[in-house]
């Protein structure tokens, strides 16, 4: 069975066996080093006293003869009482002891074999055993008047003192090592409850499993979706970005880098620097349309970088323009069915009253009129969907108490490409719209369509009899938002114009006060073969 620790209690026992590990560490480097420390002490504690009664008249008179021998050994004891030392001995030149603990020894050879050296007018240090067991001891030779070597002296100090200081220093190591484990268990915990704080309380495997997700979400998402700091360097990117991106020519890889030096026109340093978002802007780039959107991102108040959203306009104005065909569909139905209600309504109450003569001239003239306009739209326009369109429009031009007129001249035939159709129906439909509009105030209401083609080139006409366009009006009335009829309004002849600019054509108009407006379109169109 696997265990699986939780974060707190992995991070806590990790640093808890950091610690221990450096804690053992110091103990074992402090150690030795302690020791060394003590029993140096402890060495010069020996040949400070060795030195001292080395240069002592007592001693010196003593093995010079000058004086009494004896009171080396009373000497020698008070030193070693006062200094706590186990001994203090002296001898002479042939290693014979004048002074020693036992007074048995005293004339006796000095055994231990180290003082050799100190024979020879050499100070040292050794440990050695001699006849009072293991000892530290010290030694420092003895010079008389003339200068001329009389023997030497020998400190000794027992090898468990050594060891009871070692003992005695290792206890404050040992407090150290204390204090310093339970400061680093208590750092480590600490430490533990502050990541954990700083991951919102998830474990690493939750951690990894919402990154997973998030990545998945980021990377499936239609949107190009790209992510800044503060400093505006580029920190993340989706597949679909990396994508429009590449399409409008930009192939470097963009992580890290500031994405004002490499893509200037997405405006992301302006919202970073004044914190507001841009909604819905189209750039350009290379031919392509960008439909962008750029958001802050605030943290606690403060801007920490910003999110930049887009998507290729065409994309989104396909989109559009499928909704817009749905909606002029379900209004031209909406507008055939109010009308098939009225015509209803008169069929029966002429059937009520009986007026059975006056019910058949009133079928027809329906009929009459309905194939008339039906005959005047197939027999000149050739595209399918061009022809549905037109022949939805005319019931709400009919509903509208308008009366539509195709010219007689000229003709429309099915484009070789449908994507040209889809731009025709944006064109047609909102110039006849805008027409619709223009003769709601008159009272003979007349729209004219007409189409001619020749020589691989299309010339569309819309002409209206209503109260005309102002000049100044004229001058912005194909800018996007801008219209003389109110709020949310100004985008029909927007459309139109971004139309005609795609399939490469131009448009123009004229306009009489009183008279009515005229909007001409010249088009290169290809005829299906």
């Amino acid at each position: 069975m696997k265990i699986t620790l939780r974060l707190r209690t992995t991070v806590t026992l990790m640093i808890g066996l950091i610690v221990a590990i450096v804690l053992l560490i110091v103990y074992i480097m402090f150690g030795v080093k302690f020791s060394e420390q003590a029993r140096k002490t402890l060495e010069d504690k020996a040949l400070t006293v060795a030195r001292t009664v080395a240069g002592t008249p007592v001693v010196i008179e003593g093995l010079t003869g000058k004086g009494d021998s004896g009171r080396i050994q009373a000497y020698a004891s008070r030193v070693s009482a006062v200094n706590h030392v186990q001994f203090v001995v002296v001898i002479d030149m042939e290693g014979i002891r004048h002074s020693h603990p036992d007074p048995d020894r005293i004339g006796k050879h000095f055994t231990g074999g180290d003082e050799t050296e100190a024979l020879r007018g050499q100070e040292k240090t050794s440990i050695a055993k001699g006849s009072l067991g293991y000892s530290v001891r010290a030694f420092s030779p003895v010079f008389g008047t003339d200068g001329e070597q009389i023997g030497a002296v020998a400190v000794g100090i027992p090898l468990g003192s050594v060891q009871s200081a070692v003992k005695q220093n290792q206890w404050i190591m040992y407090t150290g090592i204390l204090v310093g484990g339970l400061t680093g268990i208590a750092g480590a915990v600490m430490l533990a409850w502050k990541i954990k704080r700083m991951i919102f309380g998830m474990e690493p495997g939750e951690i990894a499993k919402v990154l997973e997700e998030r990545s998945a979400m980021l990377q499936s998402t239609k949107e190009g979706i790209l992510a800044v700091d503060r400093e505006s360097r580029i920190t993340l990117m989706n597949m679909e970005a990396n994508r429009l991106m590449g399409s409008v020519g930009l192939t470097q890889d963009p992580l890290h880098q500031k994405v004002g030096q490499i893509w200037p026109f997405l405006q992301m340093d302006r919202v970073l620097a004044d914190g507001q978002p841009l909604q819905d802007i189209e750039v350009e780039q290379n031919g392509i349309t960008l439909l962008v959107n750029i958001v802050p991102v605030k943290v606690k108040g403060k801007i920490e970088g910003a999110i930049a959203t887009f998507r290729d306009k065409t994309e989104v104005s396909l989109l559009i323009e499928r909704l817009s065909g749905i909606s002029l569909y379900a209004e031209a139905l909406r507008a055939q069915t109010h009308e098939f209600k009225n015509r209803l309504h008169v069929i029966m109450g002429l059937t009520t009253m009986r007026q059975y003569e006056r019910l058949e001239e009133y079928l027809t003239d329906l009929v009459q009129n309905s194939h008339t306009e039906a005959d005047a739209v197939v027999k000149q326009v050739k595209d399918p969907v061009m022809v549905g369109f037109l022949l939805g429009k005319l019931s709400r031009i009919r509903e509208a108490g308008a009366q539509l007129l195709m010219a007689a001249d000229g003709g429309l035939p099915e484009p070789d490409q449908r994507e040209v159709s889809r731009e025709m129906v944006t064109i047609v439909g909102n110039l006849l719209d805008n027409a619709l509009e223009a003769v709601s105030g008159v009272d003979d209401k007349t729209i004219t369509l007409g189409f001619k083609y020749e020589d691989g080139g299309l010339t569309l006409k819309v002409r209206d009899n209503g109260r005309g366009i102002a000049k100044e009006a004229g001058e912005r009335m194909f800018d996007q938002g801008y219209s003389t009829k109110g709020r949310d309004r100004g985008i029909g002849l927007y459309l139109v114009k971004r139309s005609v600019g795609k399939l490469g054509g131009s448009i123009r108009w004229e306009s009489m006060p009183e008279e009515g407006t005229e909007f001409t379109v010249l088009l290169p169109y290809m005829a299906k073969v």
